[in-house]
């Protein structure tokens, strides 16, 4: 066995023995997300940034298995040699991110509107428990995938179900052209033409809108073949931006560099993509209108969840400082509540692992 999974696993029936709690660690980038837990808490740190190493990557088969501890950028610079990508685009939030960590926290970039989500592209994982058992759930080809898919389940679960030792995600080709069109118009401007854009086949890869100095601006990213993104922009209109800038302005989104996330607090909604405009405050709007960010704003978080609820969405708490008091997680319902603890319950019955981040009951 790998020392390194060894020493874990030793480290875990320590912990257990003395019924003391765990906190996993990954590159440190992802440690705002989720609910405050106190340092009093008397946790140990179960480090699994030394588990690293890419186990397995065939560019034909379209699938990379990378140990949890490998940094995302290193298999990002393996997948572009081989002209290939993640298609959801997972938030890096610092060079020291690890792939264990982009599924545990299950975030998805500009280009989840399109591709779909992380958890679509999990196809298999390997976990550790609290009895020190390695389990292993789906396979690297998507036929594995049968009855109750955990491997998917695993991703935004933060770590409360046991450290994730490994991850078999399906990658996709990079498109061969890219172009960045924008156009100055307001809010609710920006949302009529998410609308009408929805129903054409334009290959539309992210959208984003936003106020600045002013005025509101939306940029829209099409990729695709060279004839369609062409095709596009006849269709659509708008200045072209240069390449470069375009990149900056979308790994600035991808990353959350810009200023506007730097804002607190900082509200992340879901809604449906044809909700209106919220007017909670200043907002940055993706995915075609599905993902609303609100920043630094005073309004209570009771409103800013029931203006999600009431259009059929949820608001997460994104960052905040410190024990705001507030969860950081639209609160879920009964049965939801139930089944993940139940979950909880069976892989890690003494509640060893993250306690509190993803739910303050456990």
């Amino acid at each position: 066995m790998d020392f390194v999974l060894s020493e874990m696993i030793d480290q875990v029936m320590t912990a257990r023995a003395s019924v003391k709690p765990l906190v996993i660690q990954g590159g440190g980038t992802k440690d705002f997300y989720g609910e405050f837990v106190p340092e009093s808490s008397g946790a140990g740190v179960l480090d699994v940034s030394a588990y690293r190493g890419v186990v397995n990557y065939q560019p034909s088969e379209l699938v990379v298995t990378a140990r949890a501890g490998t940094p995302l950028e290193e298999i990002e610079q393996l997948l572009a040699e081989h002209g290939q990508m993640f298609a959801f685009e997972p938030p890096r939030l610092g060079a020291n991110s690890t792939i264990g960590g982009c599924v545990a926290a299950g975030l998805s970039g500009p280009r989840r509107m399109c591709a779909g989500a992380l958890r679509d592209y999990v196809l298999g994982t390997k976990l550790l428990d609290a009895n020190g058992a390695v389990l292993r759930f789906g396979g690297e080809v998507m036929k594995n995938v049968a009855g109750y898919d955990v491997s998917r389940l695993l991703a935004g679960s933060l770590g409360i179900f046991g450290p994730i030792l490994e991850v078999s995600l399906k990658v996709v080709p990079r498109p061969l052209a890219e172009q960045t069109l924008q156009l100055l118009c307001n809010e609710a401007g920006a949302l009529e033409r998410f609308n009408i854009w929805r129903s054409q086949p334009l290959p539309i890869s992210a959208t984003s809108w936003m106020e600045e100095r002013g005025q509101g601006v939306l940029r829209v990213r099409l990729s695709g073949s060279e004839a369609a993104v062409a095709s596009a922009i006849r269709a659509l209109g708008g200045e072209l931006v240069d390449p470069l800038q375009a990149r900056a302005w979308w790994d600035g989104l991808r990353d959350q560099t810009h200023s506007f996330f730097s804002l607190r607090p900082l509200w992340r909604l879901s809604v449906p993509p044809k909700t209106p405009a919220l007017g909670l405050g200043e907002t940055l709007i993706e995915w075609n209108g599905g993902q609303r960010w609100l920043a630094g704003s005073d309004v209570e978080p009771d409103f800013v969840r029931k203006a999600a609820a009431r259009h059929g969405g949820h608001a997460t708490l994104y960052r905040h400082q410190g024990n705001t008091g507030t969860p950081v997680f639209h609160p879920v319902s009964a049965g939801v509540l139930a089944i993940s603890e139940r979950l909880k319950q069976e892989f890690d019955p003494t509640g060893m692992f993250n306690r509190g981040r993803l739910f303050r009951q456990f």
